[in-house]
């Protein structure tokens, strides 16, 4: 009380000072007092896989991270969300935030060693869940029974699927599907590419678990495109899922195509032990080689997607994907809670343009090929041989598991979707029994049943069935087990979309197995020399052919395609493939075969090559040009040529390279090697095989290529004949075609046109 009144008095006393002034006409300078600020909330730190994540902070003020010798390794300030984040640190204790100069928590930065079991005591339930990773933050999951099942009829084999997509959605994934073809689209319907957890796998009888990557949907964290923490809560969440009472064995398999094809590869190769076997589709090999194909950024499919990638990781409600605004409005506290961090979501785009070369600490463990070796696991793996999204060059990950005893390979040509081809299905089902199950595959009338409904939704045709009773009488899982293991450790499919009508349905007539990749048969490949007129095969005079390469000169690409689209996996998609134009590339025609040319493995183009500039961007496509005039397409490659050096991995027929040592090209010829997308394609007896090198562009669905516009005024010079360029090929020794040829319109992922010689006679 005294306090109050000595406070009332100097007021007061003030207050008369100032009256006094006024009146003596003394003039003052008026001094505005405010209330100290409150001090900036240092919120709470936390550490995760090499990284330490701050939330709950004050906005806008400053911060700074100290590791545990007081050393700064982070500084910036808190996001509008209150939270901040620094990538890339040394694992230890001792580390914390410093907020407006006040020392908050004490924290570890992880490293890559298991955390304590006790994480995965979490009780999970069918329908929607969040689980709790090693650093704090929690994933959402979605958990679907077979269909009529519950709990009481558990335990159930059990099947994981993890990616960024609406993976974790809850909402009917048939009902979602039909809202959108009739244009009424659920936002908590779960995105096509999850039909394996939401719908396919159930269907056969397993349980499933989709999981939402970090920075995505409902889940916490920032979106880090496959760095360490999102390789490690994959480690977490199966460890978690498998503890369930309701999982049989209390071990698990992972099943997806594409984004939750690519997660299997490095969550298998951190070693979980429950992890049973995965079951990757539609893959890459490596970040660097989808999104930079020959060291040229991908301005088409891999720049979209990244687009969307950056969208998606928005913090809802504002911003994102549709199920999580759908949950934060339906009281999800969880949810918005777990928005916190997306501002802190890197800008994947600034991150490209900053490392035009492949930077091994950027590249390495965000790529499969990177884990491969280290999984030990059953693995399953299945690909298209003209993918348009991730590419074709995923084959390159099959020696990389060749240490593995148990892993089998099908590919078959056909665009990113036909890894899902059902007779690549009929494998998946009967491997997923055998190696997650641990049973003798079941004859499943659902997933048989299902089949044809899903492909004509996607591709507009039926598909052949999806045949589930191969091994039904098999007397025990282990006879079982061995009639599997009789299957080739690659198979390759071709003729897929010619098989059955309609013309390019999913069907493919024949198929040949191989006990690698590429087969050893090939050895170092049959070399066709380029020569003058055009012509292709053995070496003739030496000679030159000069050319202007312009990526105007045609179409960007054979579709108006550059997103995720169905289009590419239609039965007969509306390819504009235009021939070469003018002096704006050359062509080289080989003799009529006299005999089937199987051709399976990577292959490489070998150009002596001069130029008038210092780089030049080349494409190099391999097509099939029959003797009814039609040209069929199989394969391309792409080169800047400043990034020709190869590394000590090279082979006659794969010029393997680090994309780290870009060098000018220097006057005179050079030697400047393609690498060919892989090939696996029978040139029939009678047809010819052809060569043609243009600027990058116009052979492609949804590739384009940031390539100088030249304008016609760069002019390439290839030497001819012997000593010159030359197209190495893995011709495999005796192999002939399965089936008499059918017609090119059809084969899937493939288009036709009439031939046209270039300029030069190819």
């Amino acid at each position: 009380m005294a306090s109050e009144m000595g406070r009332g008095v100097a007021g007061r006393f003030v207050v008369a000072i100032v009256v006094l002034l006024l009146l003596l006409g003394i003039g003052i300078a008026v001094v505005s007092v405010t209330p100290a600020q409150a001090a900036p909330s240092v919120g709470t730190g936390a550490g995760s896989v090499t990284q330490a994540y701050l939330t709950d902070a004050t906005r806008g003020a400053s911060v700074v991270l100290r590791d545990g010798g007081n050393r700064q390794v982070g500084a910036g300030r808190v996001d509008d969300l209150g939270s901040f984040l620094v990538r890339d640190l040394a694992p230890g204790g001792g580390y914390r935030f410093v907020v407006g100069g006040r020392a908050g928590n004490a924290f570890t930065v992880l490293d890559q060693a298991a955390p304590s079991t006790d994480l995965y005591d979490q009780q999970l339930h069918p329908g929607f869940n969040y689980i709790r990773m090693r650093d704090g933050i929690t994933l959402a999951a979605e958990v679907r029974l077979p269909p009529g099942k519950t709990l009481a009829d558990g335990p159930f084999p059990t099947l994981i699927e993890y990616s960024g997509y609406q993976t974790a959605a809850p909402g009917d994934f048939v009902l979602g599907a039909a809202g959108a073809l009739a244009k009424r689209p659920d936002p908590t319907a779960p995105s096509i590419s999850a039909m394996f957890s939401a719908i396919l796998a159930p269907a056969a009888g397993f349980a499933t678990v989709g999981v939402q990557m970090r920075g995505s949907g409902c889940s916490g964290g920032d979106f880090d495109l496959f760095d360490y923490p999102t390789t490690y809560d994959g480690y977490d969440a199966i460890e978690t899922v498998a503890r369930q009472p309701w999982v049989s064995g209390h071990k698990v398999g992972m099943v997806g195509i594409s984004f939750s094809g690519i997660s299997q590869m490095a969550v298998a190769g951190t070693r979980p032990p429950s992890l049973a076997a995965i079951a990757p589709m539609s893959i890459t090999d490596d970040l660097y080689s989808t999104g930079f194909p020959g060291g040229i950024f991908n301005t088409g499919f891999a720049n979209t997607w990244l687009t969307d990638r950056q969208h998606d990781a928005q913090p809802a409600p504002q911003g994102g994907q549709p199920y999580p605004r759908a949950a934060i409005a339906a009281g999800d506290r969880t949810c918005a809670a777990n928005q916190r961090l997306r501002l802190q979501t890197q800008d994947i785009k600034q991150i490209i343009e900053d490392n035009p070369t492949r930077t091994p600490s950027l590249h390495d463990h965000r790529s499969p090929a990177y884990w491969a070796s280290r999984i030990r696991v059953p693995v399953f793996l299945s690909g298209a041989l003209q993918d348009e999204q991730t590419g074709p060059q995923w084959t390159s990950i099959i020696p990389r598991l060749a240490g593995n005893p148990n892993v089998w390979v099908q590919m078959i040509n056909g665009a990113h979707f036909d890894s899902a081809h059902p007779q690549i299905m009929s494998s998946w089902y009967e491997f997923l029994n055998l190696f997650v199950a641990k049973r003798v595959p079941p004859p499943s009338p659902a997933l048989t049943a299902l089949g044809p409904v899903m492909y004509e939704v996607i591709t507009g045709t039926p598909g052949i069935p999806i045949v589930t009773d191969r091994l039904a009488r098999a007397p025990s899982p282990a006879a079982a087990r061995a009639q599997f293991a009789g299957t080739p450790r690659v198979t390759v499919f071709f003729g897929n979309g010619t098989s059955t009508l309609p013309v390019g349905n999913l069907s493919a007539p024949w198929s040949h197995g191989y006990s690698s990749w590429p087969p050893g048969s090939v050895g170092s490949g049959t070399r066709l020399a380029l020569n003058s007129g055009g012509r292709l095969g053995d070496p003739g005079p030496a000679g030159q052919v000069a050319f202007r390469p312009d990526p105007t000169s045609r179409p960007a690409g054979t579709l108006d395609v550059i997103g995720p689209s169905m289009l590419p996996w239609t039965a007969q998609p509306p390819y504009h493939w235009e021939p070469v134009a003018g002096d704006t590339g050359v062509g080289f025609l080989g003799a009529p075969q006299q005999r089937d040319a199987v051709v399976v493995g990577s292959a490489s183009l070998d150009l002596r090559l001069a130029s008038s500039a210092p780089d030049t961007d080349l494409q190099a496509t391999i097509s099939e040009v029959r003797a009814d005039g039609s040209e069929t397409y199989v394969t391309s490659g792409w080169l800047r040529a400043s990034m020709r050096s190869v590394d000590s991995a090279a082979t006659a027929l794969n010029p393997s390279r680090d994309w780290l040592s870009p060098q000018p090209l220097a006057a005179g010829f050079q030697t400047v090697r393609i690498a060919l997308n892989p090939i696996a394609y029978a040139f029939r007896k009678g047809s010819r095989i052809r060569v043609v090198i243009t600027a990058p562009g116009g052979d492609r669905t949804s590739w384009r290529f940031a390539t100088p516009q030249t304008g016609g005024r760069v002019v390439d010079t290839l030497a001819l004949g012997a000593g010159g360029s030359s197209l190495v090929l893995p011709v495999v020794p005796g192999a002939t075609a399965g089936v008499p040829p059918a017609g090119c319109q059809g084969l899937r992922g493939q288009p036709c046109r009439p031939y046209r010689a270039a300029f030069n006679g190819g």
